[in-house]
């Protein structure tokens, strides 16, 4: 029997690595519309997150599935916590799982109607996301929040919906702690 070695590796306290894996950076001036408000303490290159991803190799065939990392860095914008795009999936019969393994964060949730709700997210914990609701990270420490995932590679992502239609709520690192602030109609990205 020959044994070989496996095609990506997922090093728990690093990235994943191998020959197919992609990566992807998310800069702070790519980013920027996510936030209530322009931060102009940020440097346009600072780097907000970064995605790692393997697709099994034929990933044509319903069922196959990606396997991903998301790195989220502590990082605020005028003290808004750093978070994800955030997407609904394309293909809503199609789930998620996220897995914590680093740091502390939310899972912020939402369904069509906009009805939004979070989840903590932290080392061990386990997210099972249904094809229906659009999901964001955002890390609520003072470390990388590292979250694994697995979805199938016919989900898609739907940004565009989220854009419309944003989550319902805003969360920042205040002085007394963290506050969750409910998102106004409108966004104030100009100042």
């Amino acid at each position: 029997m020959k044994i070989m070695k496996p095609k990506a590796v997922h090093e728990i306290n690093g990235v994943i690595v191998g020959e197919n894996v992609q990566r992807a950076v998310k800069l702070y001036r790519d980013a920027k519309y996510f936030y209530r408000h322009i931060d102009g303490t940020l440097e346009d290159d600072t780097v907000m997150y970064e995605v790692y991803h393997y697709t099994q190799e034929d990933d044509s065939h319903p069922g196959h599935l990606s396997w991903g990392l998301t790195i989220l860095y502590p990082v605020t914008v005028s003290d808004e916590c750093n978070m994800t795009r955030g997407h609904f999936h394309h293909d809503t019969e199609c789930a998620e799982f996220y897995y914590g393994i680093a740091g502390k964060g939310l899972l912020l949730l939402m369904d069509k109607e906009g009805t939004t709700w979070s989840e903590e997210v932290f080392p061990g914990s386990l997210h099972d996301i249904k094809g229906v609701f659009a999901h964001r990270l955002i890390n609520i420490g003072t470390q990388p929040l590292k979250v694994a995932a697995c979805w199938s590679t016919k989900a898609g992502h739907n940004y565009e919906q989220v854009e419309r239609k944003p989550f319902g709520y805003r969360v920042y690192q205040g002085t007394t702690g963290l506050e969750i602030k409910q998102e106004r109609e409108e966004k104030d990205n100009d100042k």
